[in-house]
């Protein structure tokens, strides 16, 4: 079987590129053969398929790249034609999505239906029924006010980043999407990752249940080959982006009060320079901003770390750093919203706490700080067994494997 990936950017910026390179690794260590697609990137990893990759917003150059990027954000003729160059070429079984909305666009639909190449979508947010992606208005509240199709709503609340404009624009793009290229038509299979994203995808647009479906949670590579955990230097861990809706001012909030522990937070995002000043003013000298980190040096601060932190106030879906600080043995501290209930099991695999509750969120941090030495490597040990049972690749292979061969043989 050959499998056309494609997801907007060929390099790790995400979770959802994360779980991208993955599969395409876990499929050609099966024997499938994997073809990838996505924009032009100056972080593109090398990929034999780069020849057919558009331009991006960030690679186009000219006086009108800015009115191209407003066009192609609602359809790509580029990407289009583009894919059609490489289904011709590389003759695809089947295709499975990523990432698209507002960059390669759902202008490739049509081409991929022509064609006759099932599509199978991986939902990592809520692009689907939320034109801001992640339940969250302008005023950093929880938000389900378009419910699936009032999307003006996203207007009226500013719910792109604090702005009437482009809220408008995913607004307006949304509307266009629903109305030429329903998701709902067009995709063949939907893999959720979360039951939650499930519910809430078929609770807003209830057409989607027509569709075939699976729930995988994300999966792990590899595992540590480490038995048993360090303790010196111990430390909890935060690593993602740093911005509103992942929870870090209540993150910070909350170790201001345990100046004896020591929070190390990895990576960077719009809420970097507002969370450095906090942390100064507050003379938080027990916390301390890493910057961006990636491969071995990201790795070992996992590995090595006491918890690790998950304190999100949006719909996380299924956050790839549980699933990858399961993998190293490392136990979660995770908010009780969205997917993370579903894998981070109260007092086995970790802790859950209240999310944006700052004096819950202490509790948790207090009661993982007085854990015994025997406790917690029970805690390391069901970690590891989650990452190699419930995340680990070779399940996720065959019922993934199973999914596809069902969608190739109702096409």
């Amino acid at each position: 079987m050959k499998i056309l990936l494609i997801d907007v950017y060929h390099y790790n910026k995400g979770g959802a590129e994360t779980v991208y390179f993955n599969t395409g690794k876990m499929l050609e260590e099966q024997g499938q053969q994997v073809v990838y697609f996505a924009l032009q990137w100056k972080e593109n990893l090398p990929c034999k398929q780069k020849k057919y990759f558009p331009l991006s917003k960030g690679t186009r150059k000219g006086v009108f790249k800015n009115v191209i990027n407003l066009i192609n954000y609602f359809y790509y003729a580029d990407a289009a034609k583009k894919i059609e160059e490489l289904i011709i070429d590389e003759k695809p079984d089947i295709a499975h999505i990523h990432l698209l909305w507002g960059q390669i666009s759902p202008s490739i639909f049509p081409v991929l239906k022509k064609y006759h190449i099932p599509i199978v979508f991986t939902i990592h947010d809520y692009r689907i029924i939320c034109p801001a992606y992640c339940f969250k208005d302008g005023y950093n509240q929880i938000c389900e006010r378009c419910k699936g199709k009032n999307f003006y709503q996203c207007i009226i609340r500013k719910c792109t980043k604090g702005s009437y404009f482009l809220s408008l624009f995913m607004a307006g793009e949304q509307y266009f999407r629903n109305m030429f290229f329903n998701p709902a038509k067009n995709i063949d299979g939907l893999l959720y990752v979360s039951n939650f994203a499930k519910n809430m995808h078929e609770k807003y647009m209830p057409t989607l249940k027509g569709i075939p479906n699976i729930t995988l949670h994300n999966f792990v590579i590899g595992n540590s080959i480490n038995t048993q955990k360090r303790d010196t230097d111990k430390y909890f861990l935060y690593f993602g982006r740093l911005s509103s809706e992942k929870g870090i001012r209540t993150l910070l909030e909350a170790f201001k009060e345990q100046p004896d522990l020591k929070l190390k937070l990895v990576g960077t995002g719009p809420l970097e320079n507002e969370l450095k000043n906090f942390a100064r003013i507050q003379k938080l000298s027990n916390v301390e901003f890493l910057g961006y980190k990636t491969g071995d040096l990201l790795n070992d601060l996992i590995e090595n770390a006491f918890f690790v932190v998950v304190p999100s106030e949006c719909y996380d879906n299924n956050p790839m750093s549980i699933i990858e600080s399961y993998s190293v043995g490392t136990p979660v501290i995770g908010a009780n919203i969205g997917g993370i209930p579903e894998i981070v099991i109260d007092d086995k695999s970790g802790y859950i706490f209240e999310s944006a509750n700052v004096n819950n969120l202490i509790t948790c941090i207090d009661k993982a700080s007085r854990i015994s030495t025997d406790e917690y490597q029970q805690m390391v040990s069901e970690c590891r067994r989650l990452a190699a049972e419930d995340f680990g690749r070779e399940s996720y292979c065959n019922r993934l494997l199973e999914f596809y061969k069902q969608l190739l043989i109702c096409k």
